[in-house]
């Protein structure tokens, strides 16, 4: 008999995107059974060496690194991430090129087929419909990072042969759990025994460590068994032999700084560069590939400075850590009569533990509402900023969307002052989308994860 599901199934890609977004009612959904199922049906897996990246911050701009070096000695790679900006197609890209509209129409199409009766969310389709790209193009090399946690994400139903952990901080709490202990045995998940786990944070919690241990998995920390110094104009990478091993460590010195700006982008690249060297019996990389892909490494909307005047400055930091690390490179970056904010956030988000990160740079803010049923409105963001210390007179007036904020923003700065833009995906994709000319096309559901 014939498929009737199948005669009824979108033909372009907002059609599926609209179809997963409907079809399914929770947004977040943690379980690896449901999708485990649906990925052993679709076949066999690709020969390829599989880097599987999570943390709270920083998995974003890992991912780009290792992707920029491994591109730049020759390797064939697949990279998946999310949340995207403006198109979706930036989640699934080959050999360097954003996947194109009519492969991941045959992708979903696929996953569809292959998974029966088993309902997946919006994430775990497109994760899915990724992998099965990547099982059609056989690269050598496959980057996945993770959406939520790690130990019940859609991604961890694909064993890594490396894993990287960036950091571990306080975010999406009622799923992880609310201590660093509890969110590190998460992120920890993804570890594998026998293989290698590298972990960029400096001061792991102790339930990420003996996981680690339990299950026997080789683990490299930041600042004991690896890390780096940097001086004016290049950075020193550094890394014992072993985890845990004594001794002079072996160096490669005279490194470009990476593209990406910021001073956190070198703990980045340093836990990139471990999980290579753990890998370079499989996947060897040069120097001048190393040197190469830091130096032509792309990632909008992680401290990406726009030239012109006034400066502006995107970023999605949408946590307390991240907003740290923003106001951090914000101090860097001279003197600015004045710096506007453009800040819209996520009702599950800490609004006050951002505020208190960033209000000693930022001298006016511009709340905007966010589209989806978890974007706060304007006024309550301002009620909320407020609560954190935010004076009256430095709230300039609430905003019905990211591009109104910009746009006022935009009349009323200097040319020497200096507007940022954070506090979600949507904001920066709200501004991005503005700047272009065009209406961003973000799925809400999947929106900071």
């Amino acid at each position: 008999m014939p498929d009737s599901r199948a005669d009824a199934l979108p033909t372009t890609l907002a059609g599926w995107l609209d179809l997963l977004e409907a079809r399914h009612g929770a947004a977040i959904c943690l379980g690896l059974e449901r999708v485990a199922r649906a990925r052993a049906a679709l076949g066999p897996d690709p020969d390829a060496v599989i880097i599987t990246v999570g943390g709270t911050n920083g998995k974003g701009s890992t991912c780009a690194m290792l992707e920029a070096i491994l591109r730049a000695d020759g390797y064939r790679v697949g990279c998946y991430t999310s949340p995207h900006l403006l198109r979706y197609n930036e989640r699934v890209r080959l050999d360097g090129a954003q996947a194109d509209d009519e492969a991941l129409v045959a992708a979903f199409a696929a996953v569809e087929a292959a998974r029966g009766e088993t309902p997946l969310t919006y994430f775990e389709h497109g994760t899915l419909a990724a992998w099965q790209m990547f099982r059609a193009a056989r690269p050598d090399v496959v980057i996945l990072e993770v959406g939520l946690g790690g130990r019940l994400d859609a991604v961890n139903v694909i064993d890594a042969d490396c894993a990287i952990i960036s950091g571990v901080a306080l975010d999406h709490m009622a799923y992880l759990g609310d201590t660093r202990e509890a969110i590190g045995f998460e992120k920890a998940g993804i570890c594998r025994a026998g293989r290698p786990a590298i972990c960029g944070d400096p001061r792991p919690p102790a339930s990420l460590v003996e996981h680690a241990a339990a299950i026997g998995a080789e683990l490299w920390v930041s600042g004991r068994d690896f890390g780096f110094s940097g001086e004016r104009l290049q950075w020193t990478y550094w890394r014992h032999e072993a985890p845990s091993a004594q001794g002079l460590p072996m160096k490669r010195a005279g490194l470009a700084y990476p593209a990406l700006r910021g001073a956190n982008q070198l703990l980045n690249a340093a836990a990139a560069l471990t999980a290579l060297d753990t890998l370079r019996a499989r996947i060897p990389v040069s120097m001048q590939a190393i040197r190469q892909g830091l130096m032509q490494v792309e990632l909008p909307g992680r401290f990406q400075v726009l030239p012109g005047q006034p400066a502006v400055v995107l970023d999605v930091a949408h946590n307390p850590q991240a907003a740290g690390v923003l106001a951090d490179n914000l101090s860097n970056m001279g003197f600015y009569p004045d710096t506007w904010a453009v800040c819209g956030m996520l009702a599950d988000k800490d609004v006050e533990g951002v505020a208190a990160r960033m209000a000693a740079r930022v001298g006016r803010w511009l709340p905007c509402t966010l589209p989806g049923p978890r974007g706060l409105d304007a006024g309550t963001l301002a009620a909320r900023l407020r609560a954190a210390g935010v004076e009256n007179g430095a709230i300039v007036d609430g905003f019905t969307s990211p591009a109104a904020a910009f746009a006022r923003a935009r009349e009323s700065a200097a040319p020497n002052d200096r507007i940022v833009a954070f506090g979600s995906f949507l904001t920066v994709a709200g501004v991005l989308a503005a700047m272009q000319g065009r209406r961003g096309s973000m799925q809400y559901k999947e929106v900071d994860r």
